[in-house]
């Protein structure tokens, strides 16, 4: 069974003391009136300001404060990453969370809920990471080097939160420690006195680099961030701002010289940063594995009834099965025919969404196929760990509209149902909360970071070395699906493997087939979309290689609404659906932000163009 780690067990601290840090639902994100019976001088110790912290800790699974628990603002991004991204379909019916039509089909309205909520989380945890600071400066029992290590790791957090809101949203605000509550705060604007937009990468990226200087390189809770997860963290955010150079820098720290560099890159617990068996990134019993970097920490069974996977309680098969409920998340037919390969066992870059589909009931593609597939998602007829093979159909609440498939990336195996899923009566759906980590970032994220931009300021051999690891562990038999077999829950492997599946093939990309920089880049972003598939990645990668041109995200997604108009999809019956270049490539501020923080005749909250 998993392990007891940092997993912000402390539940009657926690609870407590987030009496004192709780945004009423009906203010902006600024407005945090103290509720509870714990004072700020109460709490100006070392015990009140770790409780603190984990409090802050506790919201990268985006549950709790003002947004209650709800799936817009889980950890995994599954609706503004996956569904709006092309992964998946939003699931169950229509009319089931209808909201997420809107999101999935780029049809985006400032009141949308789901923009609210997840603000609202991103925003709280900002504040709660700002109380850890604001305490830290009363506490006189700690140590001044204890003290930086609780400041580095409420920056790292504060740094995280904003981060979230910038792929968002772009143009948002950010909230230091000064903002305290609507007493003292007239409103953080996202713009200056002269209307134009703010810009809030410099103080993420401080927040990072103070992370950097001041963490240590291991924690004795794997939960805790560490100095690689922030280093890593501040090439993530370099990159997204198209910093080549100064990304590769920071990636180059931490690539470990088994997968060509020179770094020493560690996980919390001070495993050395490493690629393993690809099932074990999202299967609970082997969570906090030598290639997760920062994740959010699940658990279940201890007595809190909070700590599970909330944000992924809908993603999963309809009726029998894991969970049991209830069909939302489903990959689409286009993300499947993404896993077909050549004779070489590569990508077929410009033919892949061409008929006939991959587990097409009349007229299914027989060719090759990337493995990868049967561990993103549960195909037709093809093991679904030790459930048996994935049923045709029942598992799909609404087969008019949402293919064929089931997610499986946050879904658990049999005989791990009651261990390593919920057995309390908390939330609506026990059996859907999970102690399933979710990774935030792993290392073959890491590696296709740095291929990127390898390809842009350094070495296309090294990039071609980069992508190859994360194409050699997907080529490793022992990981991939079998039939015929016992699964191994434990290990995350089929016993069996003689029987394979489907007919996997998949090939590492030759040496001279990243010479020519765009040809490099296509395969670098495909492999993307191939390893990180259902993780929420797809929509924010897109809108950073788009990086406002408006001529990668737009044709990209067009594309995949036209195939997908002609399937038993949601596209089918919306044919209008349209990606508007230089507009969608950002989501809308929420409108009842906007109204809050204008609500004096001040413009505190601008929105974005074109909303």
């Amino acid at each position: 069974m998993k392990q007891i780690r940092f997993q912000y067990k402390l539940i009657a601290v926690i609870s407590m003391m987030s009496l004192c840090m709780m945004i009423s639902c009906s203010k902006g994100f600024l407005d945090k009136k103290p509720s509870g019976s714990f004072t700020p001088d109460q709490l100006a110790n070392k015990a009140g300001a770790a409780g603190l912290l984990i409090g802050a800790y506790h919201m990268i699974g985006g549950m709790g404060g003002a947004a209650g628990n709800n799936w817009a603002s889980g950890p995994s991004n599954w609706v503004f990453g996956s569904v709006a991204g092309g992964d998946s379909y939003k699931g169950s019916t229509p009319s089931d969370q209808g909201d997420i039509v809107q999101i999935e089909t780029w049809a985006y309205n400032t009141n949308n809920p789901y923009f609210n909520q997840k603000w609202q989380s991103m925003y709280d945890g900002a504040q709660r990471a700002n109380e850890v600071l604001r305490m830290l400066v009363k506490v006189t029992d700690i140590t001044d080097a204890e003290r930086k290590v609780m400041e580095a790791e409420a920056r790292f957090l504060r740094g995280h939160f904003h981060f979230e809101a910038k792929k968002m949203w772009n143009n948002v605000p950010y909230v230091d420690e000064t903002i305290f509550t609507a007493a003292n705060n007239t409103a953080v604007p996202n713009i200056d006195a002269s209307g134009n937009f703010v810009n809030i990468w410099p103080k993420i990226e401080a927040d990072l680099q103070y992370a950097i200087d001041n963490l240590p390189e291991t924690q004795t809770e794997a939960g805790r961030v560490n100095k690689s997860a922030a280093i890593v963290y501040l090439g993530k955010v370099l990159l997204y701002q198209h910093k080549f150079a100064a990304a590769k820098a920071q990636f180059d720290k931490v690539i470990p010289a088994a997968y060509g560099g020179a770094g020493k890159g560690q996980t919390t617990n001070g495993k050395p940063y490493k690629l393993v068996n690809f099932q074990d990134n999202f299967n609970a019993a082997t969570d906090n594995s030598a290639e997760s970097i920062f994740a959010y920490q699940a658990s279940v069974n201890d007595g809190s009834g909070t700590n599970g996977n909330h944000g992924e309680a809908l993603n999963f098969p309809n009726s029998a099965g894991p969970g049991g409920c209830c069909g939302f998340n489903n990959p689409t037919i286009s993300l499947a025919n993404s896993y077909k390969t050549d004779a070489d066992g590569l990508p077929l870059f410009d033919t892949y969404n061409n008929n006939p589909s991959v587990s097409d009931p009349t007229a299914p593609y027989t060719g090759n196929l990337d493995p990868r597939i049967d561990l993103t998602m549960g195909r037709p007829g093809i093991p679904y760990f030790d459930w048996g093979p994935t049923p045709n159909n029942t598992w799909i609440r609404d087969q008019a509209t949402n293919g064929y498939f089931s997610p499986k990336k946050n879904a658990y195996a049999k005989v791990q149902k009651d261990l390593l899923s919920s057995t309390e009566s908390s939330f609506w759906g026990p059996t859907q909360i999970t102690a399933n980590n979710v990774n935030i970032i792993r290392f073959a994220d890491v590696l296709l970071w740095a291929a990127e931009c390898e390809v842009e300021v350094g070495s296309s051999d090294k990039a071609l070395e980069y992508v190859n690891h994360v194409r050699a562990r997907a080529a490793d038999t022992t990981g991939w699906v079998y039939k015929n077999s016992e699964y191994d829950a434990g290990s995350g492997k089929y016993i069996n493997r003689t029987d394979k599946a489907d007919k996997y093939k998949i090939g590492l990309y030759p040496a001279g087939a990243f010479a020519n920089k765009n040809d490099a880049l296509r395969a670098i972003r495909f492999e993307r979309k191939l390893e990180l598939a259902m993780e929420g990645q797809r929509f924010f990668d897109l809108s950073r290689w788009d990086n406002g041109t408006g001529t990668v995200m737009a044709p990209e997604l067009n594309a995949f609404a036209a195939a997908e108009k002609t399937r038993p999809t949601i596209f089918a019956i919306n044919q209008a659906s349209t990606f508007t270049a230089k507009k969608n490539e950002f989501f809308p501020l929420p409108q009842t932000q906007i109204d809050i923080h204008n609500a004096t005749g001040t413009i505190n909250l601008k929105q974005n163009t074109g909303y």
